[in-house]
């Protein structure tokens, strides 16, 4: 499922809530398609919570600074909201990325 559609970003900003329903297990990937302007850098951050107010951070992708794509997976216990975080900085920096999320349930014995 999309986290955050594909699209041309020059500012800091986070996603939509996604709810995990359920998901013990996941896969995100940040697929980064251009980045452009003197010295770009991208983070990007997961992030959880429990009541949809409050955020915590639960992994970090490496900071990019040109087209890349990074695939982290998500095995420590998460609270069901998640969202990403990202800040870009540079002199005229402009990334065009989006990000994806594949939950799973744990698979009984």
């Amino acid at each position: 499922m999309k986290i955050l559609e594909k699209q041309s970003r020059t500012t800091n900003g986070n996603s939509n809530i996604i709810k995990a329903d359920g998901g013990e297990f996941a896969r995100v990937q940040l697929n980064i398609v251009g980045a452009s302007g003197t010295s770009p850098a991208l983070s990007v951050i997961v992030e959880d919570s429990v009541d949809g107010i409050y955020f915590n951070t639960i992994s970090t992708f490496a900071q990019k600074t040109a087209a890349s794509r990074e695939v982290i997976s998500l095995s420590q216990p998460f609270a069901e909201i998640l969202r990403v975080s990202w800040t870009i900085t540079g002199a005229s920096a402009n990334f065009t990325f989006g990000v994806d999320l594949s939950l799973a349930m744990r698979r009984g014995n």
